[in-house]
């Protein structure tokens, strides 16, 4: 479902300094296509975080190299199953809480919060959460996209080892946890989540200006930013899109089957795009966990995690996440490149098609590569 901007787009700086309210729509727009099909829907958190904003101020936004050694960074997101998160929205309370208890277990002021994840509406609620809680965010995330489990994380591929994550469902319960590696974080958490009725938020991974270099993918912030107000200054706004993110448009069709289940804090399933058009005759099949995972094409792989897969309107180019497809609905398909870090052996162990339960090779996807 296309998300309505609010109001009229502005230009993008150069150098973006500052996150305002004005920037919102366009956050939202490019968020949700980083989100790869997860992230839970832009719609609700783009509302909540333009509102925000506009009561509190703009939020600050700094750079890596800008980080010094009185600032603490630390992740926050909400986790669970996006289906989930559409009738569940989160209590205000719940960042305040989550801050709280960081600062209480890393023994130090937070001065910084930085989005697990670019993706869908874990890009763009901590916008709003660090306005009202009067922090910065870091112009940079944890995986450049989205991606289901805690294990595929940029400083887990970096090897920054996680010392504590803190989680809060929206009634007030508090869990902090201090697992001895991502894998077991993921299966606690997981459960966690699952007791809390399917969705809650945490924050983890505390990072400093000697950990953050070189452990979190940067500039992802303002990419998306970018990214939206290409995507909403345009009269072809599916081919505008692709430009900036340099993408290729795999299919434009028709969905003509969605077979999605949730389970297990996921959502689970695939779905099939009939081709239209100059694309008449083709049948595509993705792969999805939470997101976008693998692009099939007549028995053969045309795109796989950690690339990136992104299901956008036909017409309008807004990015439809795998809790709002429909049958019949008019889509195109684009694919791009991840960051370098993701192709790196341990980044491919992490998330690779492997780590997904797929019994077959990355070959990493270029542009040139679509038919």
């Amino acid at each position: 479902m296309a998300s309505v901007p609010l109001s009229a787009p502005t230009p993008v700086q150069r150098k973006l300094t500052h996150v305002s309210a004005e920037d919102v729509a366009a956050l939202a727009v490019g968020a949700a296509i980083f989100g790869t099909g997860g992230g839970g829907a832009v719609y609700a958190a783009e509302r909540i975080v333009e509102r925000t904003l506009r009561e509190h101020g703009p939020v600050e936004l700094l750079q890596v190299e800008d980080l010094t050694e009185d600032d603490a960074v630390i992740m926050m997101s909400g986790i669970g199953a996006p289906t989930v998160g559409i009738e569940m929205l989160s209590s205000s309370a719940q960042a305040e809480t989550l801050l709280r208890e960081a600062e209480i277990v890393a023994g130090r002021k937070i001065t910084a919060l930085m989005p697990a994840e670019i993706g869908g509406s874990n890009g763009v609620s901590p916008i709003g959460w660090a306005s009202r809680l009067g922090v910065k965010i870091l112009d940079a995330d944890g995986m450049g996209r989205a991606f289901p489990e805690a294990t595929m994380i940029s400083p887990n591929v970096a090897g920054i080892p996680c010392d504590f994550s803190v989680q809060c469902d929206v009634v007030g319960n508090v869990i902090v946890k201090k697992t001895i590696d991502l894998k077991w974080l993921e299966r606690h958490a997981r459960a966690s989540v699952v007791a809390a009725g399917g969705i809650c938020l945490g924050a983890h991974y505390l990072l400093t200006s000697e950990t953050a270099p070189g452990a979190v993918i940067e500039g992802t912030v303002s990419q998306a930013i970018r990214t939206g107000h290409a995507l909403l200054s345009s009269s072809e706004p599916v081919s505008a899109v692709a430009e900036e993110l340099k993408a290729a448009v795999l299919i434009t069709g028709k969905i003509s089957d969605v077979a999605r289940r949730t389970e297990g804090g996921f959502v689970r399933g695939s779905v099939t795009i009939t081709g239209t058009g100059t694309d008449r005759g083709r049948l595509q099949r993705i792969e999805l966990q939470n997101e976008n995972l693998v692009v099939l094409e007549d028995g053969e792989v045309l795109v796989s995690v950690p690339d990136l897969v992104t299901i956008v309107d036909a017409e309008t180019g807004h990015a439809i996440s795998t809790e709002m497809l429909r049958y019949g609905q008019r889509v195109s398909v684009l694919a791009w490149a991840c960051d370098p870090l993701w192709r790196t052996e341990r980044g491919l162990e992490l998330a690779g098609p492997g780590a997904f339960g797929y019994d077959l090779p990355y070959i990493p996807f270029e542009r040139k590569s679509a038919r």
